[in-house]
């Protein structure tokens, strides 16, 4: 039932994506889509505008218009099936899916008699990655590369703009690697929570583009270390678009 009361809207032209206001809605109704924040559905908007000082753009405003009633019931519904999607996956073997690229593997470093033969035609240093999957999604928090582990939480451009990223920020760590514009922001919180609650990680380095849409990513593991109630320092690292170390 539509009925006149006030609602969350977002000027399109003044939102750039950055998703900082998706983590402040707690009834999970602002979503990043197609590269523009929107009300998922307008009967999961409570209209309180919790998220309105989260905007750096001043996108967001509360206005008074025909919309369908705000529903507890509903919010309570969208809220459990985005936690079900968001469930780890087993701790070994294959997701659910099946996808072989989601089997969990932990990389051994090579032994000095392998690394001498290696094909002398191989140029640029040896990976430094030391594990499999690297993607926030596929990365269940009971992965046996995260207990104990220095990681490292890349936003995914990152890995092709930095040209050192292996020898300079990712030996010796376990990386996260994912993007703060077009993923599920709330699922990524969820994500670092349970990490932080059960993996005892021992350090995090922010990894982020210059770009505003990547600002939210350090601002994600925080609220995930918030939720998991720890407090870990955050090493943050700014790059480039010309690959170049900022900060």
């Amino acid at each position: 039932m539509k009925v006149l009361r006030k609602i969350i809207e977002i000027d399109d032209e003044l939102c750039d994506g950055c998703g900082q206001c998706v983590p402040s809605c707690a009834e999970g109704s602002l979503q990043i889509i197609d590269g523009k924040a929107r009300v998922v559905a307008d009967n999961l908007c409570d209209g309180l505008g919790a998220c309105l000082g989260e905007c750096p753009t001043g996108a967001l405003s509360i206005v008074e218009r025909e919309a369908d009633e705000f529903d507890e019931v509903a919010v309570e519904k969208f809220l459990e099936a985005k936690a079900e999607e968001a469930t780890p996956p087993p701790e070994a073997g294959l997701m659910p899916c099946g996808c072989p690229s989601t089997q969990i593997q932990s990389f051994a470093p090579a032994t000095s008699c392998q690394q001498a033969n290696q094909p002398t035609t191989i140029t640029g240093g040896d990976s430094a990655l030391s594990h499999w999957p690297i993607q926030i999604r596929l990365i269940p928090a009971k992965a046996p590369f995260l207990k104990g582990a220095d990681i490292l939480v890349l936003a995914d451009c990152c890995g092709v703009s930095f040209p050192t990223l292996h020898n300079d920020f990712l030996k010796g760590k376990a990386v996260l690697m994912g993007c703060p514009k077009f993923d599920d922001i709330q699922s990524y919180i969820d994500k670092f929570a349970e990490i932080f609650s059960v993996a005892q990680i021992k350090s995090v380095t922010s990894m982020v583009m210059e770009v505003p849409c990547c600002s939210g990513l350090p601002i994600i593991v925080k609220q995930g270390m918030e939720k998991a109630g720890v407090n870990l320092p955050i090493k943050e690292v700014v790059i480039s678009t010309r690959g170049k170390l900022l900060a």
